[in-house]
């Protein structure tokens, strides 16, 4: 359990590229905590790094590590305390998905997709609460999407996993608020960053409405400095979550469908 002596620090996993970057450099101009920077690319992360140094004088520690092997968020937690460093503020960006068919989806990908997208965050979340509350303050962000509120065809397991850290991030908020603690699912829509290199969604109806990755950062700061439990980014995204509770839920799926089809 960390401990009131070590200093409070803001972990960022994924923070490489995209949204985990752009909260980065959000962060190092607005807050002087300690930030702590997660992925599995050195380069990428030694260049961040090294940037907000400079440009505002951040104290940036780098991880090189693949949250997607399982043990790997326990090695985190256990990496970032023997630095000196307790967790005050938890950003779970890491995650990704594949636009497939499920049945053509190798099985390892799913599991790998499972792991990093739920699991890791789970076990990251439940790791640093302890010490939240020790502390009676404490914030967590985690990144779901706007695939979270619906079935996705072809996104089957992402949006699935998605939905699980919805309701996951406000059950938790819930229960954690009276400590001191406030918990933000943050829910983008199509973003422009490598997540869509990965999923194969280029081409796509999705691929071609998407917000810039410094949008979403803004919003989901705004949202989390605020104690928002939920924030869905983008002004095309806000109204989603209203119109697919009216609609029939074949036809929410199939809408969701139409949107990812290549």
């Amino acid at each position: 359990m960390a401990t009131p002596s070590l200093t409070p620090a803001t972990v960022i996993t994924g923070a490489s590229s995209g949204i985990g970057e752009a909260l980065a450099r959000r962060l190092a101009a607005q807050e002087k905590q300690t930030l702590v920077l997660v992925a599995r690319r050195q380069d990428k992360l030694a260049a961040l790094a090294a940037e907000l140094k400079t440009a505002h004088g951040a104290h940036v520690e780098t991880i090189v590590l693949d949250l997607e092997v399982p043990g790997a968020a326990a090695q985190l937690l256990a990496d970032v305390e023997a630095r000196g460093l307790a967790i005050d503020t938890l950003i779970n960006n890491a995650g990704f998905g594949l636009n497939n068919l499920f049945t053509d989806m190798p099985l390892d990908r799913i599991q790998g997709m499972m792991q990093l997208n739920m699991v890791a965050l789970t076990e990251l979340c439940h790791g640093v609460l302890p010490g939240m509350r020790l502390r009676r303050q404490g914030r967590i962000m985690n990144i779901a999407s706007v695939a979270a509120f619906q079935a996705c065809p072809r996104f089957a397991v992402y949006g699935a996993t998605k939905a699980y850290v919805l309701m996951f991030s406000e059950a938790l908020d819930a229960e954690e608020r009276k400590h001191g603690i406030h918990v933000t699912a943050v829910c983008p829509g199509a973003t422009a960053t490598e997540f869509h290199d990965v999923a194969g969604n280029h081409g796509t109806l999705a691929a071609k409405m998407m917000d810039t990755a410094e949008t979403v950062a803004d919003s989901a700061l705004s949202a989390l400095n605020a104690g928002r439990p939920v924030v869905v980014t983008g002004l095309l995204n806000k109204p989603l979550p209203f119109f697919i509770r009216l609609m029939p839920r074949r036809l929410a799926t199939w809408f969701a469908g139409v949107v990812v089809k290549r």
